[in-house]
């Protein structure tokens, strides 16, 4: 049953241990509420549906700071099922590892595992007829409480399919998946819109007239009934889908701008930018932690960052630059997400170089290069300066990491957890910066102390001298800041 609620805590939910107040989640399906339930907007309501702890419906998004799992009652079980098709770019095994672990980043045991070969995806069931009677008899046998496909399912696919697993199981695919762990982890109020923009997304299709039921509680038949509420409530209810969508991509919209200033505000300022991207889990928030002394969380977990992280560096000639940890990608990320995230991702396009970091120690590691290369040409990043850089080198023998680096000559190879190749890197990413620096020779009044300080934070200072005009500088100054010192050339360099 569905209840509506003031802003306290039902009692059966303030009696619970396993929950806390930093929470994330509340349900998606406020989106879809009929009129008839909503009460006045002076009046603020949350919708509470009914969910076991460690649920992963996909109608369920993060809203505002609530209440989160902290102990589990009981992990859900779930069946997961792929499909062998020619021409894949990852081996099945290795995409349903991937898959399990994401199933155990969102809180669920998998039960079980089954597969089936095929030219192309049955168009009613993605499986075949009989498979999915073998999927359904598995959700039965093991208990089960969601099916979880590798790929995404079409609405009408994941409709027959739920009729042949029953409705006390849920079935779900990859890209809801993916979602509900976003829901789970992202944290700053842009991160949580632009999760919710991509399940109202993903939700608007899918929608089957998830409110018709009351209908027919208000009416057994006869005069009145004739006016097909079901259908005509689906309407109400993919209308008032996109009016929030509508809502969401505005107030995201109102974010971009207030980050494109803070972006803005960060290139006029002449700093070299470097984004750190790569497949989700490969060490970039490590590795921005090991550079900048950052607290940013770094946990062993799928996609455990989703908002971007910018701090200041210092390279070994004393010039300052800023280093940017972004989301992670992974194979077969959802198309709505991609777009969502357009704002967050600018952050790699306006980078002046790309880090590309590589888990070293996967099996997959060059699938998942690939994976990143087709996310950065989606978001037409793929023209900018990169530098593929092996993390996890300190998990590979001797041998291993002599083939890697033979096999890529020109990548870096470090260890974010020892240090190791650190020094070599940071080196590497002065190279870069200073590649198309200026030398400049020039005498600064002491009255402009101002440029000297510039001069000490932006530019590479290679010699000075406190002279009677002023202060000598000899320095590399990128193009952005050179035109504040030509006019105290030296006089040799007039």
């Amino acid at each position: 049953m569905i209840r509506f609620r003031r802003p306290a805590l039902p009692k059966s939910l303030q009696d619970r241990s396993t929950y806390h107040a930093d929470s994330t989640r509340v349900s998606l399906a406020v989106a879809t509420a009929p009129d008839c339930l909503r009460t006045p907007p002076s009046v603020p309501v949350c919708l509470f549906l009914p969910r076991k702890v460690g649920s992963m419906s996909e109608f369920e998004s993060v809203i505002t700071r609530g209440m989160t799992p902290v102990s589990e009652e009981r992990r859900e079980k779930a069946v997961l099922v792929g499909v062998d098709r020619p021409g894949a770019s990852w081996p099945l095994a290795s995409s349903l590892a991937e898959l399990e672990r994401l199933v155990d980043t969102a809180g669920a045991d998998v039960a079980a595992v089954t597969t089936q070969k095929l030219d192309a995806p049955n168009p009613r069931t993605f499986v075949g007829s009989g498979k999915a009677e073998e999927v359904a008899e598995l959700a039965r046998a093991h208990a089960a409480d969601l099916v979880v496909f590798d790929d995404e399912l079409t609405p009408s696919q994941q409709s027959n399919l739920e009729k042949v697993v029953g409705k006390d199981v849920k079935v779900i695919d990859r890209t809801a998946l993916i979602l509900d762990i976003f829901a789970l982890h992202a944290t700053s109020k842009e991160g949580r819109l632009q999760v919710r923009l991509a399940q109202n997304e993903y939700l608007l299709p899918r929608l089957r007239g998830m409110w018709a039921h009351l209908a027919s509680n208000r009416m057994g038949g006869g005069v009145g009934s004739r006016f097909g509420e079901g259908e005509s409530q689906l309407e109400v209810d993919r209308r008032m889908v996109r009016k929030r969508i509508t809502s969401i991509r505005r107030e995201l919209k109102h974010l971009a701008e207030v980050r494109a200033i803070q972006r803005e505000s960060r290139y006029e300022s002449g700093m070299f930018k470097v984004a750190l991207a790569g497949y989700t889990n490969a060490g970039k928030s490590s590795l921005l932690n090991r550079l900048t002394n950052a607290d940013v969380l770094a946990y062993d977990k799928l996609f455990a960052t989703l908002d971007s992280t910018t701090r200041k560096f210092e390279l070994p000639e004393g010039r300052e630059i800023t280093v940017t940890d972004t989301v992670g990608f992974i194979q077969k990320l959802p198309t709505t997400l991609i777009e969502a995230f357009k704002s967050t991702l600018d952050e790699i396009t306006g980078a002046d170089l790309v880090l590309h970091v590589v888990d070293a120690s996967s099996d997959e590691y060059e699938a998942q290069i690939a994976a990143v290369e087709d996310v950065l040409g989606q978001i037409e990043a793929q023209d900018l300066l990169r530098v593929l850089v092996f993390n996890k080198c300190d998990l590979l023998d001797g041998e291993q990491c002599g083939a890697l680096k033979a096999r890529h000559p020109q990548a870096q190879f470090v260890s974010a957890a020892t240090g190791e190749g650190i020094a070599e890197l940071v080196g590497h990413v002065a190279r870069v910066a200073s590649a198309q620096d200026e030398h400049l020779d020039v005498v600064i009044p002491y009255n402009r102390g101002d440029l000297v300080s510039v001069a000490h934070e932006r530019c590479h200072i290679l010699s000075e001298k406190h002279e009677e005009d002023g202060t000598h500088l000899v320095m590399l100054a990128a193009p952005s800041f050179a035109g504040l010192f030509r006019p105290y050339a030296a006089e040799k360099d007039r």
